[in-house]
């Protein structure tokens, strides 16, 4: 029992870790975003750049908040699987709404994966991607997505928390 209990704990760290980086980004805090990741760390984003350790990490996301208007992430977590007990692998949905909008913009839908690793008791992103959601030919894939990605906003109470709060995770 106390073995389970442990995973349990585990899997609602890695998750409060990927919460937290959304929310990082919902509050355009690149510092707090860059303090979630290991030193060396990598991040492939929604456009294929790559970024490479928390230094620069921090320093494009700052970038992209000085010069960029941007959405707010509404993520549902879909699956925590333990590689080992101290890494872990992550795998979301998001979708992006736009500022004073409350709608999703399904153009933006994503996939996200992330890999945590445990050193020290606490649990740090060693790689995190988001990887558009474009299921090419498959317009019924991408509408179901954003349905159920729109349900949450609309689910949840008041549309700030649904932004920075509500990660449900799928069962």
């Amino acid at each position: 029992m106390q073995r389970q209990d442990a995973h349990d704990a585990d899997e609602v760290a890695v998750q409060s870790l990927y919460r937290q980086m959304l929310e990082g980004w919902n509050n355009k805090d690149a510092g707090s975003i860059a303090s979630l990741y290991e030193e060396h760390a990598n991040v492939v984003g929604f456009d294929g750049s790559q970024i490479n350790g928390r230094a620069e990490i921090e320093s494009i996301f700052g970038q992209i908040f000085a010069d960029h208007v941007t959405a707010s992430y509404i993520g549902i977590v879909r699956e925590v699987r333990f590689i080992t007990p101290d890494v872990a692998v992550l795998r979301a949905v998001v979708g992006m709404v736009p500022p004073g909008q409350s709608k999703i913009n399904p153009a933006v839908n994503a996939i996200q994966s992330m890999v945590a690793q445990r050193w020290d008791s606490k649990w740090r992103i060693v790689l995190f991607q988001t990887t558009p959601a474009q299921f090419h030919g498959r317009p019924v894939l991408t509408q179901q997505l954003t349905d159920e990605l729109q349900q949450l906003v609309w689910s949840t109470t008041g549309y700030h928390a649904a932004l920075s709060t509500s990660l449900p995770r799928e069962k």
